[in-house]
């Protein structure tokens, strides 16, 4: 009866550690396991530049939203984001790739604009600028072309 119990309890505890590793895997990758309340939007750039799906959405420096997909739309990249209901996007707001240092992950920053109108749902932002091609602007300055 002893080993029986003894069997018992280690399997509880390695249930409870799988469990425990699931919810840190889920957490720390921060992956959506049931839909999350928010809105989507999208913009077109002419280059995504190393942008991945799950990137972050920066406003003033505050994570507030992630890239949901990535697509090509009439030979431009058509970037969805996805953003909780308490963040609003101004219609004249820029978005900007950026990088994190100097060879560091992509992320989308957005520059709030000065209008009262707010996108809607599933509309579209019509400011957005570029990701910068570090080795466009090294062979620039290689070969002499800077200007």
């Amino acid at each position: 009866m002893k080993r029986f119990d003894l069997e018992l309890t280690v399997g509880l505890f390695i249930i409870a550690g799988i469990i425990c590793l699931g919810y840190l895997s889920i957490r720390l990758g921060k992956i959506e396991v049931v839909g999350s309340k928010g809105y989507e939007i999208y913009a077109l750039f002419s280059n995504s530049g190393g942008l991945k799906v799950g990137s972050s959405i920066m406003i003033a420096g505050v994570d507030v939203g992630r890239v949901k997909s990535i697509t090509l739309d009439n030979y431009q990249a058509r970037v969805v984001f996805h953003f909780p209901e308490n963040v609003k996007i101004q219609e004249d707001a820029i978005a900007s790739i950026k990088t994190k240092g100097l060879v560091g992950e992509k992320y989308v920053e957005i520059t709030p604009g000065g209008s009262k109108k707010i996108i809607e749902p599933r509309g579209q932002m019509r400011e957005t600028q570029p990701a910068v091609d570090l080795e466009e602007i090294i062979s620039k300055f290689v070969f002499g072309k800077i200007e």
